[in-house]
């Protein structure tokens, strides 16, 4: 495989870089991803301050100044800049004969309670698919999710993976409130809140876990990579669980 039949590179302001891998959710484009991403620290590229991966590109922001300098020590005369440079750095990674990575699976179960005071829009998902409620959340839970990446809020994670049979629409009027832990369902995604905060999702569940942590080293459960499944608990269940749990390193 080379990577550059697939990379489209341009510009993001004047102190950032996207490389993107694909245009869809899907694993081929991921896994273009992490090649670039291995072949990138393992060239000791260090010009960057942050590689921030998504569904289908790579972002790299660098210090525009810093790089002038480097370039200013190279040429007698300034003919090239700061994103012109960086560019110059990522193409030979591109160019490379590279084989498939073989990548490690890890799964974690995440217990959900769905329905009731826990999944208000689960009735309304089910009705929107002319289901019951139980075949919705059977859909839910037997699929394997992938975490393509975190964001919107501390630990969100984006999923790949939802059965398009129960993917529904976002709300049209978005919560100003969702408690943490809320699942749920937008488009052909599905996802978990770590934190309270306003969303639009249709939430079918809650799950006793915290996503997010920020007393513990790894402030986030969940990161790129690894994959999700969902467990469908008793409210019962769900009390125990979120009485009973100071941690969750067990999970993992």
């Amino acid at each position: 495989m080379i990577l550059n039949e697939y990379a489209r590179i341009s510009p993001v302001g004047d102190s950032a870089i996207r490389i993107e891998f694909g245009k869809d959710i899907d694993l081929t484009t991921y896994h273009r991803i992490q090649i670039f991403i291995k072949l990138f620290h393992d060239a000791k590229i260090n010009f960057h301050k942050e590689m921030i991966p998504s569904f289908a590109s790579v972002t790299i922001e660098f210090d525009a100044i810093t790089i002038m300098r480097k370039i200013a020590e190279q040429h007698t005369i300034i003919d090239i800049n700061p994103y012109d440079w960086v560019r110059q750095q990522i193409e030979p990674l591109l160019t490379q004969e590279v084989n498939e990575l073989v990548l490690e699976k890890t799964i974690i179960d995440l217990p959900v309670c769905y329905g009731g005071e826990y999944g208000p829009d689960l009735q309304y998902v089910a009705d929107y698919h002319h289901m019951t409620v139980e075949e919705v959340i059977k859909k839910h839970g037997e699929a394997e999710y992938l975490v393509y990446m975190l964001g919107f809020a501390p630990g969100f994670p984006f999923l790949g993976g939802l059965n398009p049979e129960i993917a529904t629409p976002r709300k049209q009027a978005p919560r100003l409130k969702i408690e943490a832990g809320s699942v749920g369902i937008a488009g052909s995604q599905t996802g978990v809140y770590p934190i309270e905060t306003p969303g639009g999702w249709q939430i079918i569940g809650r799950t006793p876990i915290d996503l997010f942590r920020p007393e513990h080293k790894e402030p986030t459960l969940l990161k790129g990579g690894v994959w999700l499944r969902f467990k469908a608990i008793s409210v019962e269940e769900f009390n125990t669980i979120k009485g009973g749990l100071a941690n969750v390193d067990h999970m993992r």
